[in-house]
């Protein structure tokens, strides 16, 4: 075997196995033909924006994902992870006109086809930044199946989309009220809007009532809209005004009359029970107008500018015409009063503009049909979603959803297909652009300029990337994907709307029966649905749980915490601290402590490779079997075991925290700590049979150890599972090998039940010593009082151990608790006496004894509360209950000791 350096250094060893895995093309799956048995494992990476480079987030989502990729695949799973980036319309769209802004140009003095050719030319230069930052990583995605949003065969899948949809007549085109960003220039939905609690203000504006010498109060928080007031609405049933039904006022600064009208939009309840109506501007206002034919007057144009409906105002910012606005008010006598008001002020989340509610023309899918079935789906047990809090989080939104505004006044995206006849104005939508319109056959057509909401085409992947509209292969193999990881900031724009176009577009599909069955799914399960099973991730915040921003310059980069501690702790960080439901606090202490296990790893390899060479070089794991020959072998093979049944279940069950501690207390609680110490004597003996055993042993759990580590810290693994094979590997790598398994008829319970006797010895005979301030080379002996003959015959079958891990001179059995010069400590098992002639603090003894019974006290109370239960015994399992019980019997016996302890000791 080859001698691995001295000191593990991530760096290098993880860019060379990164370029390794991408340029031999090991995760790249060919189409299974048919006949195919095996199961498949398809998982789709939520696309990254073209524009973004890795953040903490993505880390943490890939580091799962690859986690279950990986796992899948070497538990013989035809595994898929899917790779794209997303075109990311705003976002793209705003990076290159800042790019044209430094360079003292705009966007429309380009035009659109040379500015959509510059897009493509920054996406060309830019746009593999994070594609490569994840290769870097190791993603073991299929590089060779790697996809655009705008890629031509997505781009007419979308058109396709879109074409049945408005067939079917789902897609209408009409006029509401839509968040509008006046940056952006365009419109954008309800959930690309950020809300932020503000310290605003409330103005009352007072309306004189025509004909009488009355005035109706309202208030606002947008007074500058008023301009457009169409109407003043009360209640009907609200006392105050019912005289006033179906008079006029006069709008203050306009001069125009408008009606006072009744509608439930006005609560009695609320400020004055009066309310401005104003069907241009506010969402609730417009279905108000809608149903009392209210004119629709908008006073502002796409830039947030008064426009000439302002009459005195246009031209203005809408700020400026606000405060211009209150002053005219004030001083004409018609503002009442101006209170502080803590408002939520809806921003755009791509450009952080305030957004303005407008009156637009726009297209939209009538999404109650979809949203009926992808609700069914989760309801039914379709797809189940993880954690269970969100599966009701989603029926909630799906049940109260609302027509989905999919256009953009955008150049960057999948333009819609969609085209105007000059001469008749007749809107065509078609597959390909159309050569003369249906309806009067003129020649001269436009395309609608308006582009789709990114998240349309996002919304279909999971069936564009496997080749629909067309019957493929890919899709009777691939489809539906296995599992969806994503976060909850997601659930919504994405998650939903896979499901929705999934459900519907791919209704009557059937995936490949031999397939499925092998891949675990029932057979009346629908194959419509996208994915069978959905696992929303928490949020990454940093080390004292604050959400990480730019403002708050509390932001970690990921790849700087690489190049410090390397990509393998990184992960290792991740996933031990990823628990469902609950954000992680991310801290580089933990990220150096995983860092020390990666080096205590590779030293425990390097001891490996030393005592292979010496005493069997050439040794490989495939070349041996695991010999039982010692309580220490039996133990270590138990425990390894019972470690795989616990990381294979963890992962199910997407624990990868339970999984990720799993492996590391094994790794270096129990092989490192223990199961090394316990067979120096046998790899250092002069008999060749004996040495070569233990070798073989400690090759063949080591190569087992790699396998069941390799899904968390692939890079690392890697390294020394090649090296053991210095070229003559089984496969390619180690991710392409089988992951251990094992069965709960495996473990060895005796051999766990000895060796943690020994265990618990050698452990309380060290703490003596460093209470006794011993001298770490200096031998002591110990009298030992065991409480079972069984407990003796254990001890005294591996004597040599116990004396040589606890630097213990001789051990004399003796028939009752021991005592005299030295320490002791008690356990439910033996009683232990250190003998050695130093000077004990008695005072330190006493207050630690005290503390030991304080410990008792409680345990065992708590334990009294449980068994007095009822409900709890009722319940419980019988192997619990009892175990309960006979801890309760151990504690007592040891609060006897403790308590005997003291009085022997005199301590008060």
């Amino acid at each position: 075997m080859p001698e691995l350096s001295k000191s593990y250094e991530p760096g290098a060893i993880e860019a060379r196995w990164a370029e390794f895995w991408v340029r031999e093309k090991l995760f790249s799956v060919p189409t299974p033909p048919p006949g195919e048995t095996r199961p498949v494992f398809t998982l789709l990476l939520p696309p990254p924006n073209v524009t973004g480079s890795l953040h903490m987030g993505h880390m943490f989502e890939q580091t799962q994902m690859d986690i279950m990729v990986r796992w899948h695949r070497m538990r013989g799973f035809v595994t898929l992870w899917l790779p794209g980036t997303d075109h990311a319309g705003i976002a793209t769209q705003l990076m290159v006109e800042r790019q044209l802004s430094k360079e003292g140009k705009k966007r429309r003095e380009l035009g659109r086809e040379k500015f959509i050719e510059r897009v493509w030319e920054w996406k060309r230069q830019y746009g593999s930044a994070i594609t490569d930052q994840m290769k870097r990583l190791g993603a073991s995605v299929d590089w060779d199946r790697e996809y655009f949003t705008m890629d031509e065969n997505l781009s007419r899948a979308v058109r396709e989309v879109f074409v049945r949809l408005y067939e079917e007549g789902l897609i209408y085109r009409g006029k509401y009220i839509v968040n509008w960003c006046p940056r952006c220039e365009t419109a954008i939905s309800d959930l690309e809007v950020k809300h932020e609690e503000v310290a605003g203000k409330l103005w009352e504006i007072r309306y004189p009532v025509i004909g009488t010498k009355e005035f109706i109060t309202v208030a606002t928080t947008r007074p500058e809209t008023m301009l457009g007031d169409t109407a003043v609405a009360v209640n009907e049933k609200d006392e105050r005004y019912k005289h006033l039904h179906g008079k006029k006022v006069l709008l203050p600064l306009m001069n125009r009359e408008i009606p006072i009208i009744t509608d439930e939009l006005a609560q009695p309840e609320f400020g004055t029970g009066a309310v401005k109506v104003t069907p241009a501007h506010d969402p609730n206002d417009f279905a108000a107008g809608k149903r009392h034919n209210l004119p629709q007057i908008a006073v502002m144009d796409e830039h947030a500018r008064m426009n000439q409906n302002a009459g005195p105002y246009a031209n203005l910012d809408r700020y400026e015409a606000r405060k211009l606005v209150l002053a005219d008010l004030q001083e004409q006598g018609f503002l009442v009063g101006e209170k502080n008001h803590t408002l939520a002020l809806g921003k755009c989340d791509r450009c952080g503009t305030v957004v303005e509610p407008r009156l637009s023309e726009q297209w939209f899918i009538k999404i109650k049909p979809l949203a009926d079935r992808a609700r069914e789906a989760v309801e039914g047990g379709e797809i189940t979603i993880v954690p269970d809090n969100y599966r009701q989080i989603y029926l909630n939104w799906m049940t109260n959803i609302y027509d989905w505004c999919i256009s953009r006044q955008l150049w960057w995206g999948h333009r819609i297909p969609a085209w105007s006849c000059e001469g008749c104005k007749e809107v065509i939508v078609a597959r390909e652009a159309p050569a003369r319109c249906g309806k009067c056959g003129g020649s001269k057509l436009e395309q609608v300029s308006d582009v789709l909401d990114t998240w349309f085409s996002s919304g279909l992947l999971p069936f564009t990337t496997l080749g629909w509209p067309e019957k493929t292969r890919d899709l009777d193999v691939f489809y539906p994907n296995m599992l969806m990881i994503t976060g909850f900031d997601i659930l919504f724009f994405w998650l939903a709307r896979m499901i929705m176009f999934g459900c519907h577009f791919m209704q009557g599909h059937k995936q490949d029966a031999a397939i499925k069955r092998a891949s675990g799914e029932g057979d009346k399960k629908d194959d419509s649905v996208p994915f069978r099973h959905v696992y929303i991730h928490a949020l990454v915040r940093d080390a004292d749980r604050q959400k990480m921003s730019k403002t708050k310059g509390n932001v970690v980069d990921p790849l700087d915490i690489i190049r410090r501690f390397g990509t393998d702790a990184t992960r290792f960080t991740l996933a031990a601290m990823a628990a469902p439901g609950t954000d992680i606090a991310f801290s580089e202490s933990r990220t150096e402590g995983y860092r020390a296990f990666a080096n205590k790893i590779w030293n425990a390899a390097r001891f490996m490779f030393m005592n292979v060479e010496r005493v069997e070089p050439g040794l490989t794991p495939d070349k041996v079997q695991f010999t039982e020959q010692s309580l220490e072998d039996r133990w270590i093979h138990s425990r390894f075991r019972g470690t795989t049944l616990a990381v294979n279940s963890a992962l199910s069950n997407y624990r990868f925290d339970h999984a990720a501690l799993s492996i590391y207390d094994f790794f270096w609680g129990e092989f490192c700590d223990w199961y090394l110490e316990l067979i120096k004597p046998r790899l250092a003996s002069e008999n060749r049979a004996t040495a070569a055993m233990a070798c073989a042993n400690l090759v063949y759990l080591f190569d087992a150890a790699l396998r069941l580590l390799h899904p968390v810290m692939p890079f690392i693994t890697e390294e020394i599972w090649q090296a053991i094979y210095e070229g003559k590997a089984p496969q390619k790598s180690v991710a392409l090998v089988g992951y251990p398994q094992a069965d709960q008829k495996q473990i060895d319970l005796a051999a766990e039940t000895e060796m943690a006797i020994l265990q618990d010895l050698i452990v309380s005979v060290r703490n003596l010593r460093a209470e006794l301030k011993v001298e770490p080379k200096e031998k002591v002996p110990i009298q030992l009082f065991v409480h079972e003959p069984a407990i003796r015959t254990v001890i005294e079958q591996n004597r040599n151990a116990v004396e040589r891990l606890a630097n213990v001179e001789a051990i004399v059995f003796v028939d009752q608790t021991p005592a005299g010069k030295g320490a002791g400590r008690s356990t439910a098992r033996f009683d232990v006496h250190v003998i050695y002639e130093a000077k004990i603090d008695l005072t330190a003894e006493c207050e630690r004894l005290k503390k030991e019974l304080e410990k008792l006290e409680k345990g065992i109370a708590s334990g009294q509360r449980q068994l007095s239960n009822e409900q709890f015994l009722a319940k419980a399992p019988q192997s619990v209950v009892e175990n309960l019980r006979k801890q309760q019997l151990e504690l007592a016996i040891l609060r006897e000791k403790t308590e005997g302890k003291l009085k022997e000791l005199s301590c008060v």
